[in-house]
């Protein structure tokens, strides 16, 4: 990392959805950084449906629909979370955490341990709304903005996944009725698009998927631009942090794919520059001078 920079001194959460950068140690042979390409949503969604087509058949037969995907409570994920996680999973007391917050709206502490056992919890939706009643009381704390923008980065992920799923079987569904006769047999032959009431249930399953998709979708657009407001503000606390600008630069440059608004554009080719400047000579530099020249072309 070149020097004078801040950005060495911070790693970047598991469930992250950003390249992190990294400095190169002469004694240990480390992989390639993921491409700036690699981390956009489109790119991201093409890898996933290869798993999503194995999975349809057997997701589907199960009520896929029931599941909720997409409705907002990140669908499929939290079933199979749930599903893992079990009910007796052990942590902090959310109810008694709850009725601090309650008891003392304005005690700082108490709202971060409120977010911080929901976080435990899964409940992210829950967990970000405490959290930045946590900041609004202490705006300057870096750490906690930056959680926030990491939080806001996992629902993303999420709702990604729900998108691609409710996509995939949406798409196999609509190619592969559920309930109408082999088209080669006798009975499919003389089936035709006007009998579509032959099919109810087929093509209410239709319905329901692609308002699931569409659902799903709006979740992630609105989940990344959280994570872009958060890192501005991040941004704004810590304007000489280098990681700090490239990782903005990488998430505007996410949200911009989804909206036809050219803010989150503009947010990316400010951010790519000035981590440029903070760091020409880091080793993600190159990723980031082709990005910045992609996004100049657009």
């Amino acid at each position: 990392m070149a020097r004078g920079t801040q950005h060495r001194k911070r790693r970047t959460g598991p469930n992250a959805r950003v390249a992190t950068a990294s400095v190169a140690q002469p004694t240990r042979k480390q992989k390639a950084p993921p491409s700036w390409e690699d981390q956009l949503f489109f790119n991201r969604l093409r890898r996933h449906a290869k798993w999503v087509f194995v999975l349809l058949a057997v997701f589907f037969a199960a009520g896929f629909v029931l599941f909720g995907v997409g409705s907002g409570s990140t669908g499929l994920n939290s079933v199979l979370q749930n599903m893992f996680q079990g009910s007796g999973s052990t942590g902090a007391n959310i109810s008694k955490l709850e009725k601090a917050t309650i008891t003392n709206p304005k005690d700082p502490k108490a709202w971060r341990a409120y977010a911080t056992g929901l976080e435990q919890k899964n409940k992210l939706s829950d967990a970000t709304s405490a959290l930045s009643q946590y900041i609004a009381l202490k705006p300057k704390d870096a750490s906690a903005v930056e959680e926030l923008a990491g939080l806001y980065l996992r629902q993303a992920t999420n709702y990604e996944n729900d998108y691609a799923i409710a996509q995939g079987v949406y798409t196999f569904q609509a190619t592969n009725p559920v309930f109408l006769p082999p088209a080669t047999s006798s009975l499919g032959k003389a089936y035709s698009a006007k009998d579509a009431l032959l099919d109810p249930i087929s093509s209410a399953a239709s319905t329901v998927l692609s308002s699931q998709s569409s659902t799903a979708f709006q979740n992630l657009a609105t989940a990344e631009e959280n994570a872009v407001s958060t890192y501005q503000k991040l941004a704004v606390l810590q304007p000489n942090d280098a990681t700090t600008q490239f990782r903005l630069g990488q998430i505007a440059s996410q949200a911009a794919q989804l909206t036809s608004a050219s803010t989150n554009k503009q947010v990316a080719i400010k951010a790519i520059r000035a981590f440029l400047k903070l760091s020409p000579h880091d080793p993600l530099a190159p990723q980031a001078k082709a990005a910045l020249k992609t996004l100049l072309k657009k």
